[in-house]
């Protein structure tokens, strides 16, 4: 028992939480005030979101790898939000499945985690260059536990590409039925990616629409080649 609980965490130390957030370019205006993304109906807050992301930045302040921690984890804001809905679309997922994840088990990981780094520090130090601080590895933990209860309820296996991919579909759908919508500023929810992409607002697609259609009836204008003589 205690073996298969290490190997599961040691998904969370060599995969990043599975879903390692994107960097985004995001622009938009704020269509959801106050909010950072609705969930469910449920509001993720833009002040919850920026107290994860104090959070973290605070620890990386106190690390003595602070700066090289900040440095390659910037688009913090977006990274944590990706993190927020994603976790909200595992919670879906396992409830689907019917697993859920007990203090004890949580408690067995993290000890199991703590063990593999050779230390609470290290392990702390080491999920902080990641973005996750201190207090938020309990969550992290809880949610590799999770994960790997989907993939076994549905008869996958996450060492398995193939059974990578059928997860991924399963929180796919998930994500789907959540309905998620986010303020244009974080960017966008794709479901079928599970993760936040570049906002494009509306009239941006309509001019690429418009510009692809000029294209092609320009394309059909031109006369034909002269026969050869």
């Amino acid at each position: 028992m205690h073996r298969r609980t290490r190997t599961r965490t040691s998904l969370l130390l060599s995969a990043g939480l599975l879903a390692a957030a994107p960097l985004l370019t995001a622009c938009g205006g704020e269509a959801h005030p106050g909010a950072a993304a609705l969930v469910d109906g449920d509001r993720i807050e833009v002040s919850s979101l920026q107290g994860q992301v104090r959070d973290v930045r605070n620890a990386q302040a106190k690390s003595p790898q602070g700066d090289q921690a900040i440095s390659g984890t910037g688009q913090m804001g977006r990274a944590k939000l990706h993190s927020m809905i994603f976790g909200r679309v595992v919670e879906r997922a396992a409830a689907d499945a019917g697993v859920t994840a007990s203090r004890k088990e949580i408690q067995q990981a993290r000890d199991a985690a703590v063990g593999q780094a050779q230390g609470a520090d290290k392990l702390e130090a080491m999920l902080l260059q990641r973005g996750i601080a201190p207090d938020q590895i309990e969550q992290a933990v809880r949610q590799e536990i999770l994960l790997n209860k989907i993939a076994a309820a549905n008869g996958a296996n996450l060492a398995d590409p193939a059974g990578q991919q059928k997860v991924t579909q399963i929180l796919a759908e998930a994500s789907k039925s959540l309905k998620i919508d986010v303020n244009p500023r974080y960017g966008d929810w794709d479901d079928a990616k599970i993760g936040l992409v570049e906002h494009r607002a509306p009239w941006i697609n309509q001019k690429t629409k418009d510009s692809e259609a000029q294209a092609a009836e320009d394309a059909g204008a031109q006369p034909a080649p002269e026969p050869a003589p």
